[in-house]
């Protein structure tokens, strides 16, 4: 998994909060130690943004992102036993349409944190 300075420091927030917490909790105990740990890591990010929906142009809706870092990452956070490929597949979808050019899935409802990097397909510079 190829990760830059700021999705490496975003997973080094997560894995504090899950070394202390450990799992068990509801996820918005872990986004609130979240954005603990990323205002001391002198991060710029906004919690629960209300993102718009398009289809085809037309606004069909909105959604919250649990973190939006930097204006560049899209953090979606699970607290579950295990991430499948359906959570993986939403995580991409966010991205994809608000046009972010990457993405992190962060579970910490797992033993050990689990996290997945995702790239949005429609940025040339990230396609692999």
């Amino acid at each position: 998994m190829i990760k830059d300075d700021l999705t490496y420091k975003v997973i080094g927030c997560a894995m504090k909060v899950h070394s202390i917490l450990g799992n068990g909790f509801q996820e918005v105990i872990y986004q609130r130690c979240l954005a603990i740990e990323m205002t001391r890591e002198r991060l710029n990010f906004g919690r629960e943004i209300e993102q718009t929906i398009y289809y085809e142009s037309e606004n069909v809706g909105t959604r919250r992102d649990d973190f939006i870092v930097e204006q560049k990452v899209v953090v979606e956070l699970k607290a579950i036993i295990n991430l499948e490929d359906v959570h993986l597949a939403q995580a991409k979808n966010y991205v994809v349409a608000y046009k972010f050019p990457l993405g992190l899935l962060i579970n910490f409802g797992a033993t050990s944190l689990q996290h997945k990097l995702i790239f949005n397909p429609n940025y040339n510079a990230l396609k692999r």
